[in-house]
This record gives C-alpha cells, structure tokens and sequence, in this order.
C-alpha cells in the first residue's frame, strides 16, 4: 500500500512539471543533418555524406555573427576524394562554428553526427523546419542512391 501511494504521489508530481523540449533531428537532400532544440539548429554533414567522401583533409566554417540565407553556401568540407560546398538549411544567424573541425579535419569522420557538428544557427522560419526530411524520409533517400 504505501509503495502505491508513493507511486501515486510521484507520478502525479512528475505530471504537474512541465514537459521538457527535447532536439528533433532533421535532415536535408543534400546530407546536412540539423538537430534543432527549441530556436537554435545545430548542423552538420551526415554520417551518408563522410562515408561518400572519404579522409576529410580541410574543413572551412561560417563565421560568428554571419547572417545566412536558406540553401546559401556557408562552408566547404574537402576530402582526398572531392570538394562539397556546406549550405545552410535554415535562414537566420550564426551562433556558433566548430573550430575543433577546422582544427581536427579528423572528427568529421569518426563523429559526423556529434563532435563533428559543423556550425550553429538562430533560425527565424519554423516552416523551413517543417520542410526538412525526417529521419525515415532521408533513410530512403539515400536508399535510392544505391
């Protein structure tokens, strides 16, 4: 009975706090990833698109501050195999650039999907949110490369 009671009291507890925003992970035709936690969008290239290039040997990040445009060129990431421009899939501001990428061309290899995030964005549209790829959607894309 009292483990009941305490369940009950933590349970409605737990109910009463707010519900917590957790990053939605998006992503674009052209292998950007993009995790957006409430109006700041990390972005960075896919797991997909550094198999695709192979060694990543430079790496070249929007600067702080910048204001971009949606689908503008920000950045490059080159590899012993091509160069691929970096677009920015969001329109807004500049909040923050990796320079542990620029530093270490490596990470993008070993964490595309994390310690190889490439630069950070103050998005103003969450209709150009809405209109990125979910997970299952770019999972078929690249599907339909092979």
């Amino acid at each position: 009975m009292a483990l009941r009671i305490l369940s009950k009291s933590f349970l409605s507890q737990r109910l009463a706090t707010p519900l917590r925003h957790y990053a939605t992970k998006k992503y674009t035709s052209s292998h950007e990833w993009i995790e957006i936690n409430k109006d700041v969008a990390t972005i960075g290239i896919t797991d997909y698109a550094q198999n695709a290039l192979g060694d990543v040997v430079y790496v070249e990040v929007p600067e702080v501050g910048a204001r971009v445009e949606f689908d503008e060129t920000v950045g490059v990431v080159e590899s012993v195999k091509s160069t691929s421009d970096i677009y920015s899939p969001l329109t807004g501001e500049i909040t923050a650039a990796n320079s542990d990428v620029v530093k270490n061309t490596k990470l993008i290899n070993k964490s595309p999907e994390n310690d190889g995030w490439l630069f950070k964005v103050k998005f103003e549209s969450q209709e150009e949110v809405d209109a990125l790829l979910n997970e299952s959607d770019y999972k078929k894309l690249t599907e339909s490369d092979h």
